[in-house]
């Protein structure tokens, strides 16, 4: 990768602790898809995303990161939100926009 993937990680969870969802959208490839299993939900689709990124921003706001490190495709980042910790995975495209992200509750 010619970007760095746990700076983007970093730039995500900013965003979303921002509640800046247009930041947070613009990170996403055309054709992404986020795999919530805090919500048992897959969506894909820029409106789609909207949608789920609009009610996560209200119900799930983040606050603290808890940890970061690389993976194989992108970062896995643990943050705080809702007195929980949720760990998310990005995986990113060649052009460095997130092409997959997984969270889940950690338990």
């Amino acid at each position: 990768m010619a970007f760095d993937p746990v700076a983007a990680a970093v730039d995500w969870l900013d965003a979303y602790r921002a509640g800046d969802i247009e930041a947070i959208l613009q990170m996403y490839a055309d054709d992404a898809v986020t795999e919530c299993g805090c919500d048992g939900v897959t969506i894909g689709g820029r409106e789609s995303l909207r949608s789920y990124w609009v009610r996560r921003l209200k119900e799930y706001p983040a606050s603290r990161l808890d940890d970061l490190k690389p993976s194989e495709d992108g970062a896995t980042i643990l943050y705080v939100a809702r007195g929980g910790i949720v760990c998310a995975s990005l995986e990113f495209d060649d052009s460095g926009r997130i092409a997959v992200l997984r969270c889940w509750p950690m338990k």
